[in-house]
């Protein structure tokens, strides 16, 4: 059997109709593009959710000072006195599934540089809380213990800040006025972006908690206790046993609510994680319903040109040629269409990817897999519906074929 000539002739046959083909190929190419860049869409907004859950911390357990009532209000964490350093200390020394621990004190204050201020937030913590953020230093140095134990006037500030009242000048080594206390900058932190509450992390200066308790806030107690579970399976459990400690010393009884709360806002990211995934799922099955269309396209094409050319299949069978070799070449011809548009959808869907990533500023994630997987698909779908009227073709009895006008 001549494959060659069998696909010069289903070449010639979709040339010979041009507007049609075209048409037919459209149909397969809109659903390719559209699988592929639902997916790609899906991709990058998980990525933007996984960054969120990286951005929580390391295994963050997070205990902030008030408790919650049956109602879901909190007593707030400001002026609530429940937490205390003795109780970040109890936690540290006491819960082998911890391995680290930040005391945190924060608030709002004006911060200015030469002629420059801003409004921001600040945050007193330990050295150990940008290993529990997994926040990184970009210029300078984290202060150290020391700096914690002697309360020293230096702090950290986020990107956000450093442009606010720096601009293009080196803010390391600049002293800067925190409300009434000169504070010496002694590192600017990596860009963090948004929280999960759409608040700017970068717009942040951080201190020794000790310096605020004692030159701002003038407070002995703790907003928070930021804590470092050994692993992601342990952070549940850590939890429980901070809280079972945190009772025991803060003397509950077994009927008194707890006067702090345990946050777990990992939950709620994997909670968004799983929706994201489960809603590109979802658009991706309703994309290929164009597939399934493209496919009836096809069929439909197909079978037109089985009744247009029934007296030329007519003389093919006269000449010789086999049922196969008659179904070959109308299932070449359906494969063909479904290929062409294909190829063109792949290069579609790729490029709209790129130009809505660009356009929302997203970093669009390609997933090879669902071009593949889209490609084969195309070809499935070529052999699946163009099967039937192929397989019409081959069976024309070729005395009918001849005397049909």
């Amino acid at each position: 059997m001549n494959y060659a000539a069998l696909l010069a002739s289903s070449v010639f046959a979709l040339v010979r109709n041009k507007m049609r083909s075209l048409l037919t190929v459209l149909g397969i190419m809109i659903g390719i593009a559209a699988v592929i860049c639902v997916v790609a869409i899906g991709k990058a907004g998980q990525s933007q959710v996984e960054q969120q859950l990286n951005n929580l911390g390391d295994n963050l357990v997070w205990i902030e000072a008030g408790g919650r009532a049956v109602n879901g209000r909190r007593t707030g964490t400001h002026g609530t006195s429940s937490l205390s350093l003795g109780d970040a200390t109890a936690i540290k020394n006491q819960l082998q599934l911890i391995k680290s621990v930040s005391p945190n004190v924060d608030g709002s204050t004006q911060v200015v540089y030469g002629n420059q201020n801003w409004y921001t937030g600040y945050r007193g913590v330990s050295p150990e809380y940008l290993d529990i953020k997994r926040w990184a230093v970009a210029e300078g140095a984290v202060f150290t213990s020391d700096d914690v134990d002697r309360a020293a006037d230096v702090c950290m500030i986020g990107r956000t800040v450093r442009e606010q009242l720096f601009g293009a000048t080196d803010p390391i080594g600049k002293v800067m006025r925190l409300h009434d206390l000169p504070c010496k900058v002694i590192a600017v932190l990596q860009p963090k972006g948004l929280s999960v509450s759409g608040q700017d992390q970068d717009d942040t200066v951080i201190l020794p908690y000790t310096t605020v308790q004692k030159k701002i806030s003038g407070a002995p107690w703790l907003d928070d206790i930021l804590c470092s579970a050994v692993s992601p399976d342990a952070v549940k459990l850590a939890g429980q046993q901070a809280a079972g400690l945190l009772r025991d010393r803060h003397h509950l009884r077994p009927e008194e609510d707890d006067d702090f709360n345990i946050r777990n806002p990992e939950d709620i990211i994997k909670a968004q994680l799983e929706a994201s995934h489960t809603l590109t799922m979802l658009l991706a099955a309703i994309a290929s319903i164009s597939l399934l269309v493209g496919g009836i396209g096809i069929m439909n094409v197909m079978l037109v040109s089985v009744t247009e050319r029934t007296r030329e299949i007519g003389v093919r069978v006269a000449v010789g040629a086999t049922e196969s070799a008659i179904q070959l070449q109308f299932l070449g011809e359906s494969v063909m269409l479904s290929l062409v548009g294909g190829a063109a959808g792949v290069f579609l869907g790729i490029v709209a990817s790129i130009i809505v990533g660009r356009t929302l500023g997203w970093p669009m994630q390609l997933s090879l897999e669902a071009i593949a997987l889209a490609a084969l698909f195309s070809a499935a779908v070529g052999i699946f519906f163009g099967y039937y009227p192929a397989r019409k073709a081959s069976l024309l009895d070729p005395i009918e074929a001849l005397r049909y006008e």
